[in-house]
């Protein structure tokens, strides 16, 4: 058997032989002192469930969505063809907040077999563009050239988020292939829709913020600055990034979301708490933000997803924030186990 991260699809080698996988957590909350009071991060390693027990859960649509993005995220863990191809069942779910996960995932396994399965949902105008645009968004993440002159077919598409998104998939692929799959050392284990820029490190958090909202530039480049931006991390880089939430670009926004939940710094509550507020505001980019302020994990945030986990007009919005609450439990719950089984 093989010992799996939660933060990333490699396996590291074993130690012991477990019945089942195992994945170990990255809990802040799970971490212990070591000398001149630094923290460092403690492994606590949990079994991960049978494949049947997991496919059961995710199709199951009477379930709790968040049960069922547990799910989701166990089955990235296996990896393997049965779970690749459930995970593509899930690109049809009644939820989009759930197939548009699925569509993620696949797309951060890097698995050609997935190709035809995102193709097919991206090709597939009833679907909500927000999974279609996930598929694209996955095809790139893939990387394969052969995928190149599918995705020039919906550069143009009549839903902006799908035509946005296979835009920076085209850039991505060419880039990769210029590079040979080049891949910046990152403490994010994420298959990113663009790689930071070159020299991103080196570079002025102004001069990172001026290149990110350069509407002058493909987004495939703003993306760039974007995510040397996250790498960044610091509370500079996030209200540089908040900036971002100016853009006309609900993808571009919602992307903004995103790295914001990756960097997990308080000092994008305020604005991210604006974007989940803002009921005009595309539901794409209010999902996002909702489950960024769930990553930060503050608990202190409970009442204000709640507001909108019971109350708000957009489904996936709603489900977002039970996933929100879901994760603050998770990062601040001890019993690691409890908070990941999906029969919990």
């Amino acid at each position: 058997m093989m010992l799996f991260s939660d933060s990333a699809a490699a396996p590291v080698a074993a130690e012991a032989q477990p019945q089942r996988p195992r994945s170990r957590s990255h809990s802040p909350s799970h971490s212990h002192k070591h000398a001149e009071g630094e923290e460092e991060e403690g492994e606590i390693f949990f079994e991960i469930p049978e494949f049947d027990v997991l496919a059961s859960a995710l199709r199951d649509e009477s379930a709790p969505i968040s049960k069922r993005m547990r799910s989701v995220f166990l089955l990235k863990q296996l990896g393997d063809e049965p779970s690749i191809k459930v995970l593509a069942e899930g690109l049809r779910s009644s939820s989009v907040l759930l197939a548009h996960e699925c569509g993620y995932v696949l797309g951060q396994l890097q698995n050609p077999l997935a190709l035809p399965m995102l193709e097919s949902g991206l090709a597939d105008r009833s679907l909500s563009p927000i999974v279609r645009h996930e598929c694209a968004e996955a095809i790139g993440a893939i990387g394969r050239e052969q995928s190149l002159a599918l995705l020039e077919k919906y550069v143009d598409d009549e839903a902006i988020e799908v035509a946005e998104t296979a835009q920076i998939a085209i850039e991505r692929i060419k880039w990769n292939a210029q590079t040979s799959f080049k891949v910046f050392p990152s403490k994010y284990a994420s298959v990113d829709p663009a790689p930071r820029t070159e020299d991103g490190l080196e570079r002025s958090v102004e001069e990172l913020q001026t290149l990110m909202m350069d509407t002058t530039k493909n987004l495939f480049e703003r993306y760039r600055a974007m995510f040397a931006l996250r790498d960044k991390g610091t509370e500079e880089a996030v209200l540089a990034l908040a900036t971002g939430f100016n853009d006309k670009s609900a993808v571009f926004r919602h992307e903004v979301a995103y790295v914001m939940g990756q960097i997990q710094h308080p000092a994008a509550i305020q604005s991210l708490k604006k974007m989940l507020s803002n009921g005009s505001e595309h539901a794409m980019v209010r999902h996002e933000a909702a489950e960024a302020l769930g990553s930060i994990a503050s608990e202190d945030l409970t009442p204000y997803l709640q507001t909108y986990q019971k109350n708000d007009k957009d489904t996936i919005v709603r489900e977002s924030c039970d996933v929100a609450l879901d994760l603050v439990d998770y990062w601040n719950n001890d019993e690691v186990c409890t908070a990941v089984d999906p029969n919990q």
